[in-house]
């Protein structure tokens, strides 16, 4: 039987990352969030295989390109699995919405960029007003854009406190509009209908989700309380709804955020906190982005 001390560090070498990595096995471990995108580098020089899983959730989608070659990865679905070898400037995509699982085999260097299903819908409204719901996955498929994008991640990663967030912004741009244009795949024809919520799980979620702004509530917990499995809900509510269930909150805040600025001296830092924002910077990123104008304009238009 384990002690205290040796319970505590078997569960730290068990420790994953947010992608579902080992963290002790990784050599590099990098992250940078900043505006609208996560990046990632992530490597490994030993030859172990290690498994890596996550649940279904809807925080967008992921991008990896392979810096070396000799990697291998056996990808499960279901009860069938497939191996994808990769070699430098090899591509992956995974859709958040999907529970994964992976064996990854042999050492690996990976840059990766994270980002949200909003940004993707607002920029592809923006540029021409086609709607994609996924991406053609390319696993294991040689870019040599993307290649070169990412030796040029891999360098702003490893000096990142010398980078202008304004170039890594618009690094992040450039990556996703390339992901678009060239993997970006039109919502399917089909006569099946896609999963709906109930009127009754569709209420039950959304006052789950109004609550999470005071507790700890996940997505897991709140398709359990519809008998749902977590990939099926996030599903649904994308369907009943037309937005994912962290955008459906975002615009309750931003609603609440409204009526706060127009009703109440408070400050944009205590109405960012009230309106359940990490602070006020992340408040005015999305303030802005749902409704067109930064919130302290929003509330002298207003009461002009």
């Amino acid at each position: 039987m384990l002690n205290g001390t040796e319970t505590s560090i078997a569960m730290a070498a068990r420790q994953k990352d947010s992608l579902g990595c080992l963290s002790n096995q990784l050599h590099k471990d990098l992250e940078l969030h900043t505006g609208e995108f996560a990046f990632y580098r992530k490597c490994r020089r030993h030859d172990k295989t290690s498994e890596v899983v996550t649940p279904a959730s809807d925080r967008g989608f992921l991008i990896g390109v392979s810096l070396t070659a000799g990697h291998r990865r056996q990808i499960f679905s279901g009860n069938r699995s497939a191996s994808h070898d990769f070699e430098k400037d090899s591509v992956y995509i995974r859709n958040f919405t999907d529970d994964y699982r992976a064996d990854l085999h042999g050492a690996f260097d990976f840059v990766l960029v994270e980002l949200s299903r909003a940004f993707i819908t607002n920029t592809c409204y923006e540029r021409n007003g086609t709607v994609i719901d996924g991406f053609a996955s390319p696993l294991g498929r040689k870019d040599p854009i993307f290649g070169h994008l990412a030796q040029v991640l891999a360098l702003t990663l490893d000096s990142q406190n010398e980078a202008s967030p304004l170039f890594v912004e618009q690094l992040g741009v450039t990556i996703s509009t390339h992901l678009i244009d060239k993997y970006g795949t039109a919502p399917a024809r089909s006569d099946k209908k896609n999963p709906r919520l109930s009127t009754l799980h569709e209420t039950r979620a959304k006052d789950m989700l109004l609550a999470k702004a005071e507790g700890n509530v996940s997505l897991g917990e709140i398709a359990d309380a519809c008998n749902l499995s977590r990939s099926y809900f996030i599903r649904a509510f994308r369907e009943t709804t037309r937005r994912t269930p962290h955008q459906w909150l975002l615009e309750q805040r931003v609603e609440r955020a409204r009526e706060l600025l127009a009703h109440s001296d408070s400050s944009l830092s205590d109405i960012a906190i009230a309106c359940g924002f990490s602070d006020q910077s992340h408040f005015t990123r999305t303030f802005s982005q749902l409704v067109g104008t930064p919130p302290g304009t929003w509330r002298r238009q207003t009461r002009a």
